[in-house]
Order: C-alpha cells, then structure tokens, then sequence
C-alpha cells in the first residue's frame, strides 16, 4: 500500500506577504514547501483556498483548466504586485478524480475554467520558489461552497475528498486562522495585539488537536459559535478551510507546526498525518 500523503493548512497573509521576507510566516511556509518536495513528494496537489466561494447554492466548482493564468483578487498594492508571476498548471485528469470523489459523496460539482487567487499563489510562492524548490506537479484548485456559515459541510466537502490521498494526491487547505481586516489599521495604530487573535487561535488549537473523530468535528463547528468567532473572522471564508482539512484528514490527528498572532490577524500552521504505527499498521493490511 502507497504512502497516504498528509494534510496541510496554510495560513496565507495578503499579497504582500511574498515580498516581506523578514516575516516570521516566511521561513514557516518555506518550511513546509521543502517538506512537501522533498519529503511528500506528491503527483498532484489538490488546494482549497478562502479567496474562492462557489457561485452555485450547494455546489463546488472544480478549476478544470490546463493553463491556470493567476488571479490579481486584491486592490491598491504598488503595480509590480499585478505582474506576479507563478508557473503553475492545471490537470483535468486529476479535476475529473476529484469531481468523482464528490459525486460519490453527494456532493454536486461543475467544472469551471479559472486562474489561481491569491490564497494560492501567494503562500505557494514562498513555499514552492521557482528558483530554488520548483512545484512541479498539477495543481487542481477546488471552491469552498456559497454558504460559509456551515462548518459542517466543508467537513464533509474535505472528507470527500480524503481517497485521493491514497492516490498520492496532497490537499492543501489555505485561509488564516484569525483573520479581522477591518481591524487592522486599528491594530496597527496602537500595536497592540487584540484579545480575540489570541484565544481564537488557542481555541482553534485545541479542536483541531482533538483526538479524530466525532468529537474533534463537534468541536471544529463549535468553534463559529464561540463568543469571539465574529471578531476573529467577521466572515468565515477563512476559517473554513481548515474544516476541509479536518475533513480530508479522517481519522488522523492535526498538529499545529506554528502560529503567531499578530494585530488583528493570527498565522497557525497545521499538518495532519497519521502517527507512524498507525502508518506502518496501515501499510501491511
């Protein structure tokens, strides 16, 4: 039996965040990108990002481009950020595994022609430098769905897709695990850290380290109904991915691998991977 690849949530930052490369989150998502070349070594990556909410009530929408030009979804940055490059391309082959895996599941797809956001290509800059540790694989971007108010859901949408690991298929999850913009410049002003990036980021700690299982979802949907949820993500769309990353990760466990707060937005880091006698267990049945 192949190797199950892991897990992975990103948090993504703004675009700005290829450029500041003294940024703590830097060297963190390098990290992660050498792991994933060099260790993970997938055929193919499958990468659900915040920055894409399916048009569809109750459907995903599946990136089945070839050539995937990128998405400038940001505005007023220095005109340099709007020539960004990041050689990327698509596979409707692998789109078409995941389009199955979700029909099998119940859950409706269609299959679009669109540009990597953002929430893609900025962390995947960092992490897969062109010129020093080149993603040479398809990458198949795949929408969270309309509503993000249902948790539950995108726990179902990841599990859906958790057999493509199996196939040597990586799914990669990328929001922020505190994420106030409109804080921000209030933040900033006073450089203080608020309260919420703080104990939301414990919080979400917590749930996703939770044993797998049922209670490890109980406690990932909970999460929009604590008291600082709304001050942590006034909307959810950057939350919701990491429920697609518990989803994806079944019954393996998540661990944070790194996190900061910072003003009014916080950074974790999670992977999700079966501990190695479970691996080993798994590999002789």
């Amino acid at each position: 039996m192949a190797k199950r690849t892991p897990v992975y949530f990103v948090s993504h930052g703004g675009p700005n965040t290829m450029y500041e490369t003294n940024h703590p989150v830097y060297p963190q998502l390098q990290r992660i990108g050498k792991e994933i070349t060099e260790t993970v070594r997938p055929a193919a990556v499958v990468v659900f990002s915040a920055h894409w909410q399916a048009d569809r009530p109750g459907t995903i929408e599946v990136n089945v481009a070839e050539e995937e030009p990128l998405i400038y979804d940001f505005y007023g940055f220095p005109r340099h950020y709007y020539a960004e490059k990041f050689p990327n391309k698509g596979s409707p082959e692998v789109a078409q595994k995941v389009m199955a895996a979700l029909g099998e599941n119940g859950i409706k797809t269609q299959g679009v022609k669109r540009g990597l956001d953002h929430g893609v290509f900025v962390p995947f800059k960092i992490m897969f430098d062109p010129a020093t540790n080149p993603l040479t694989v398809p990458i198949v971007q795949v929408s969270l769905f309309d509503d993000d108010t249902d948790a539950a859901a995108h726990i179902r949408l990841g599990r859906a897709v958790q057999k493509l690991r199996d196939q040597n298929i990586l799914v990669v999850a990328s929001g922020m695990s505190v994420h106030n913009l409109r804080h921000m410049m209030m933040a900033m002003g006073t450089g203080k850290t608020m309260p919420y990036s703080v104990t939301f980021d414990v919080a979400l700690k917590e749930a996703v380290e939770t044993k797998p299982g049922e209670a490890r979802d109980e406690q990932m949907v909970k999460l929009l109904k604590r008291p600082d949820a709304r001050q942590a993500h006034p909307t959810f769309e950057h939350l919701l991915p990491i429920h697609i990353a518990v989803g994806a990760a079944g019954e393996d466990p998540g661990k944070q691998l790194w996190t900061m707060a910072d003003g009014s937005l916080a950074w974790a880091q999670y992977k999700f991977e079966a501990e190695e006698g479970t691996r080993e267990e798994a590999q002789r049945l």
